[in-house]
C-alpha cells in the first residue's frame, strides 16, 4: 500500500492552510489502526485537502492512495473514505455554471472536472464493496455507485438486486436513496425507478422500507406518489411507533443501545470530541439515541422537501406528527414546521396551535423547539399566544438567557409573547430591565408591545439615567434607547439629551445616532432638545447633521433650518447618507417640493436602494406619482428585497388602480405560493415576519389608499 507515495512532489502543492507535505501523513493515518488517528486523519483530510468541498492539485494526487484504501478489508472505518471519495468526485459543474465561472475559478472548475473523471474512472470498484462485510462501507458504496458510476444500467440491477438479500436496515434505505439519486442524475429512468419504489411503498415491505421508497419518490418524481399520501406516511409513523411500544425492531435492524431516560448522577461524562468530523458524527448520535429508527427524521425531512409546494399536504403531514405520542416524532415535526412555514405561505394556525402545545412538555429538547419556531413567527404565532404566556409565567427563570460570551437576551418564549403584542409579557420584561446588565434585546421587544408596555418607560427612563458615558456606553443604553423611542417616551428627553451630550468617542456615532432617533420620536416632547440640535446641524454632509435635522424638523418643525442640511445631505459620498436625506425629505412632503429636481437626478443612480428612496421621496414633496411608480417597480423586479418599501409605497400612493402595472406586480405576489425571501440553504429571523408585512401591504394597496398620503 501507498507505494509510489514518496515520488510525489507534496511540497510542491498546497491545501487549504499552506504547503501539503503533511497530506503523506494524513492518508497513513486512514489505515492506522488507532481510531482516534483514523478520526483526525479524516478530519485534516476534509479541513484542508478538501476544505469546504474545494479541490486542488494534492487532492487530485490522493485519490489514486483513496482507492487503495478502500479496497483494502484490513482498513477499518473503510466507509468514511468512501464517501470522501465521493464528495471529492461528485461534484457536477452544468452548463450554466460553466457560463458564471471567471478567470480566477478557471483552475478550480478544471480540478473539479479532473477529480470528477480520476474518480468516475475508478468507481468500479464500488461494485464489489456493495457486499462488504462492513456495514459502514455497505451503506457508503451505494450511495457512491449512484453519484459517480456512468453506466446506470449497471447500478440499477445491482440496487434491486442487493435489497433483496441484504440483512441490515441501514444499508437497505442507503439501497433505495441511491435509487432516487440514480433517477436524478439520469432523468431517461426516473420511470422506471419510479414504477420500481412505487412496489416498494406499496407492497408489504417493513415500514421503515416503505416510508424511504415514498421520500425517494417525492424527491425524484413527485408526480408519481399516491393520492392519499399523507395517510400512507402516518399509518408507516404509527406502525414504527408500535413496533417500538412492542419492545421490537424492524427485521435487520439495529437495537438501539441508547435510552432517552436521563442517566444517573455521578455517571461518567464522554469526552468530546475534539475533531470536526468526530463532533458531526456525535451530534447525530447524540440526537438519535433513544429512537428507534432514528433515520425517520432524515426520510420526512427528504419527503417534505420533494413534496416542495404541496403545502397543504406538507401541513396535514406535520399536523399528524404533532399528535403523535412518540416525542421524538413530535420534535422533528416542530422542526420541520419551522421550515415549512419559513419557506411557503399557507394557513397554518391549527399547525401553529398544536407547535404552541409542546411548550408544556416534560421533554426540554422539545419545548425549546417550540419556543424557537415560534419566536420567528410573530404575528402568526396568535394561535399559540395562551400556550405561550403560560410558559413564560411557569419559569421566571427562563425570562433571560445569559451566554458564555456576549450580552444577555430574552429568552425565547419572552420574545414570541411580545412579538405578539401581548401584554401578558411585560412582567417579564420589567423584571430584565431590573437586571444589572440588561438584555440587548429588551428595546425590540417594546417596539413590537408597543402601548401595551407603556408602564415600562419609568424604568427605561431610570436605567438610561444610570448608564456611565464611558466605552462601554453604547451596548448599555441602546436597548434602552429602542425601547424609549418605540415609546415615543418624550418625558425622558433630559436623559436622552444627556447621553447625546456625553457619547464618548469609541462607537460614539452609533450613540448619537440612537439618541437622536429617540428625541425625533418625541416630537414636541423635545423641546428642551432643540439648542443642541441646532448646533449639530452646522456641520451640513455628514450623517450627524442629517439625522439631528431629521429630529429637529419632528421636534420643532423649522423647514427653514433643515432644509438646506438635507439637501446637502444628498451630495453625500456614501450612499446610505444619501438615502438618509432622502427619506427625511420626504418627510417633510410639500415644504422640500424645491429638492424635487435633486431627487429626480437620483433616479438613476446606480445604487437600486437610493434610487428607491429616491423615488418615494420624489412622490412625497410633489404629490406626482407619475415618475416614481416605474422605478418602484423596475427595482421590485430586481431586488424580492426591496418589495416590502415599495409595496408600503404602493399601498399610501393609491397607485395600484385596476389594470395599471402596479395591480398587475401585487396580484401576482399575492399568488405566490412562496414566500419573497426564501432561501435555499439559508434564512433570517425576520423572514416570515417581513413577508407578512409585504402581504398585508399588497392586500392593502389593492383595496385603494387606505394611508397617509403625501405630507402637506
Amino acid at each position: 500500500m501507498f507505494a509510489g507515495i514518496d515520488e510525489v512532489d507534496w511540497a510542491s502543492m498546497e491545501h487549504a492552510y499552506g504547503p501539503a507535505d503533511d497530506v503523506p501523513g494524513l492518508l497513513q493515518g486512514l489505515a492506522s489502526a488507532d481510531p482516534a488517528e483514523r478520526e483526525g486523519a479524516l478530519d485534516g483530510m476534509y479541513g484542508a485537502v478538501h476544505h469546504q468541498g474545494d479541490v486542488y492539485a494534492c487532492t487530485l494526487a490522493c485519490i489514486p492512495f483513496l482507492f487503495e484504501l478502500v479496497v483494502d478489508p484490513a482498513v477499518p472505518d473503510r466507509g468514511g473514505i468512501v464517501e470522501l471519495l465521493t464528495s471529492i468526485g461528485g461534484i457536477d459543474l452544468d452548463e450554466d455554471d460553466e457560463d458564471e465561472i471567471d478567470e480566477d475559478e478557471i483552475e478550480g472548475a478544471a480540478n473539479y472536472a479532473m477529480a470528477a473523471a480520476a474518480v468516475t474512472a475508478g468507481a468500479g470498484v464500488f461494485f464489489a464493496l456493495m457486499a462488504d462485510e462492513d456495514p459502514g462501507v455497505r451503506v457508503s458504496a451505494p450511495l457512491a455507485l449512484a453519484t459517480l458510476h456512468g453506466n446506470p444500467a449497471l447500478v440499477l440491477p445491482l440496487l434491486r438486486e442487493r435489497l433483496a438479500v441484504e440483512p441490515d436496515e441501514e444499508v437497505r434505505l442507503a439501497l433505495v436513496e441511491a435509487a432516487g439519486r440514480v433517477a436524478l442524475r439520469h432523468r431517461p429512468l426516473t420511470g422506471q425507478i419510479a414504477d420500481w419504489l412505487s412496489r416498494l411503498a406499496a407492497e408489504a415491505y417493513p415500514p421503515g422500507l416503505r416510508l424511504a421508497a415514498l421520500a425517494q419518490l417525492a424527491r425524484c418524481a413527485p408526480q408519481a406518489l399516491p393520492g392519499d399520501v399523507v395517510r400512507m406516511v402516518a399509518g408507516l409513523l404509527r406502525q414504527l411507533r408500535s413496533a417500538a411500544a412492542a419492545g421490537e425492531a424492524e427485521p435487520g435492524s439495529r437495537p438501539c443501545e441508547a435510552h432517552s431516560e436521563p442517566e444517573p448522577a455521578g455517571a461518567e461524562e464522554r469526552a468530546a470530541p475534539v475533531t470536526l468530523v468526530g463532533q458531526l458524527r456525535a451530534m447525530p448520535a447524540e440526537e438519535g439515541a433513544g429512537r428507534t429508527a432514528p433515520w425517520t427524521a432524515d426520510l420526512l425531512r427528504t419527503l417534505h422537501v420533494g413534496l416542495d409546494d404541496r403545502v397543504a399536504e406538507r401541513t396535514a403531514l406535520l399536523t399528524d406528527q404533532l399528535c403523535s405520542p412518540d416525542r421524538w416524532q413530535r420534535i422533528d415535526a416542530v422542526r420541520m414546521s419551522s421550515g415549512l412555514i419559513r419557506a411557503w405561505r399557507g394557513s397554518y394556525a391549527e399547525l401553529v396551535r398544536l407547535v404552541g402545545e409542546q411548550l408544556g412538555a416534560v421533554e426540554p429538547r422539545l419545548a425549546e423547539a417550540a419556543s424557537h419556531v415560534l419566536e420567528e413567527l410573530f404575528g402568526l404565532a396568535a394561535p399559540a399566544a395562551d400556550a405561550l404566556a403560560a410558559r413564560v409565567a411557569a419559569d421566571p427563570g427562563a425570562w433571560v438567557k445569559e451566554w458564555a460570551s456576549g450580552p444577555p437576551g430574552l429568552g425565547s418564549p419572552v420574545k414570541a409573547l411580545s412579538r405578539l403584542g401581548d401584554a401578558r409579557a411585560v412582567p417579564a420584561l420589567a423584571a430584565a430591565l431590573e437586571r444589572p446588565e440588561v438584555p440587548h434585546d429588551v428595546g425590540f421587544a417594546i417596539g413590537y408591545l408597543g402601548p401595551a408596555a407603556r408602564p415600562l418607560a419609568g424604568a427605561l427612563r431610570r436605567r438610561l439615567g444610570e448608564v456611565g458615558l464611558d466605552e462601554g456606553a453604547y451596548d448599555r443604553a441602546s436597548p434602552l434607547l429602542a425601547g424609549l423611542t418605540a415609546l415615543r417616551a418624550g418625558e425622558a428627553a433630559p436623559e436622552v439629551l444627556r447621553v447625546l451630550r456625553g457619547a464618548p468617542e469609541y462607537r460614539g456615532e452609533w450613540l448619537r445616532t440612537a439618541a437622536l432617533r429617540a428625541l425625533g420620536s418625541f416630537g414636541p416632547a423635545a423641546s428642551c432638545a432643540v439648542p443642541e440640535l441646532r448646533a449639530l446641524i452646522r456641520r451640513p454632509g455628514t450623517s450627524a447633521a442629517t439625522e439631528a435635522a431629521e429630529a429637529l424638523w419632528a421636534v420643532a418643525g423649522d423647514a427653514a433650518a433643515v432644509l438646506p442640511v438635507l439637501i446637502e445631505g444628498l451630495q453625500a459620498e456614501y450612499a446610505h447618507e444619501r438615502r438618509a436625506a432622502a427619506s427625511a425629505l420626504g418627510r417633510l412632503g410639500a415644504r422640500a417640493e424645491v429638492t424635487a429636481p435633486r431627487l429626480r437626478a437620483l433616479l438613476g443612480h446606480e445604487e437600486l436602494w437610493l434610487r428607491v428612496d429616491a423615488a418615494i421621496a420624489l412622490w412625497e414633496v410633489s404629490g406626482r406619482a407619475r415618475e416614481s411608480v416605474p422605478v418602484l417597480l423596475a427595482a421590485w423586479e430586481q431586488n424580492r428585497h426591496v418589495r416590502v418599501r415599495v409595496a408600503e409605497c404602493l399601498a399610501r400612493m393609491g397607485a395600484a388602480g385596476a389594470g395599471s402595472d402596479a395591480a398587475h406586480v401585487l396580484r401576482a405576489e399575492l399568488a405566490s405560493v412562496r414566500r419573497h425571501n426564501a432561501m435555499d440553504g439559508g434564512y433570517g429571523s425576520h423572514d416570515t415576519y417581513e413577508d407578512e408585512k409585504l402581504l398585508a401591504l399588497c392586500r392593502r394597496a389593492l383595496r385603494g389608499n387606505t394611508g397617509k398620503g403625501p405630507t402637506t
